[in-house]
């Protein structure tokens, strides 16, 4: 059934790439690039770990909690075992330690005993497999307060995901921008959608034009490598995501950089309530209604038991 409905809505994405006459407007091979992003767009999101199978976020506020979809549990997991085990709070490192007889994984190998669970801001972050493998438990870092970040395989923003809709592909978006770079370890506050203020590094800022205007975005990343843009546009609300949307650039060359605003992302949060995604600063709210790229998700309506289910519930 899972199998089914990602195909129907990878069908309703390939219906959605715009008008034939539109695309027949434009060059083939960019066509084809442009194509090759989306259905690459789509596989990560539909990975089984993918930002559509998140099914819970909990603030780690205790010392110790026991987790599991049990109604005892501490943290209640919306799947998985009754008991998973306990988590633990020592001097700032999580600890997980399964019940015993639970079938558990740490970093995709069979655990019985405790382990540390490193973080999202740690150079390997840990993974606590459950449910047959189908169920993930990561700890994430925001602000100084931790957090059990929870993904399960069939979870229903991702079994039943309804396809993602673009603007019409154009070359006119995808713009040589001006790579203008900041002094060596600049940042800039980065606010995420839980209100926590998170310094960025901010290599530099790109100056690009459209319709005569000079417009200017401040990038994200470290110096020399990808660039990364988290912005809002007069489409925000009216089209697109309203918080906004994401933007990944190539790394600097000879001073310039292609923007290619057909690739504009929506935020994980579009498509779940259990993500922490950042917002656009001020600097890079633009007077401008960039029309190309993702457009707002809408989900599938909710499943419905049927009527004799519903009785005895």
């Amino acid at each position: 059934m899972a199998g089914l409905l990602l195909l129907a809505s990878c069908q309703r994405d390939a219906a959605d790439d715009g008008s034939n006459a539109a695309r027949k407007a434009q060059d083939p091979a960019f066509l084809a690039a442009e194509d090759q992003w989306r259905a690459q767009r789509r596989e990560e999101l539909l990975k089984p770990d993918g930002w559509t199978s998140l099914v819970g976020l909990h603030w780690i506020q205790l010392k110790a909690h026991y987790i599991g979809s049990g109604p005892d549990s501490g943290i209640r997991l919306a799947v998985g075992p009754a008991r998973l085990g306990m988590l633990s709070d020592e001097k700032g490192r999580i600890h997980f330690t399964p019940e015993p007889g639970v079938a558990v994984t740490f970093n995709g190998r069979p655990v019985r005993s405790k382990v540390e669970i490193p973080s999202d801001h740690d150079e390997s972050p840990g993974v606590i497999g459950f449910d047959d493998g189908k169920g993930w438990l990561t700890v994430i870092e925001r602000g100084g307060r931790h957090a059990l970040r929870v993904k399960h395989a069939d979870a229903e923003s991702r079994v039943r995901f309804a396809g993602l809709k673009y603007w019409p592909a154009a070359a006119d978006w995808k713009i040589q921008a001006r790579f203008v770079p900041h002094p060596p370890g600049k940042t800039i506050p980065i606010v995420d959608i839980t209100g926590t203020t998170t310094p960025s590094p901010n290599p530099g800022a790109v100056e690009f034009e459209r319709d005569g205007r000079r417009y200017r975005l401040e990038a994200l990343g470290d110096p020399g490598g990808e660039l990364f843009f988290v912005l809002a546009d007069r489409t925000s609300g009216h089209g697109s995501y309203p918080a906004g949307r994401f933007l990944d650039a190539p790394p600097v060359v000879d001073g310039k950089v292609w923007l290619d605003f057909n690739q504009a992302y929506n935020p994980p949060c579009a498509f779940t309530p259990f993500a922490t995604c950042p917002l656009p600063p001020p600097e890079n709210r633009l007077d401008l209604a960039i029309s190309a790229g993702e457009q707002t998700y809408k989900p599938a309506p909710a499943a419905t038991a049927p009527p004799s289910q519903k009785a005895t519930q």
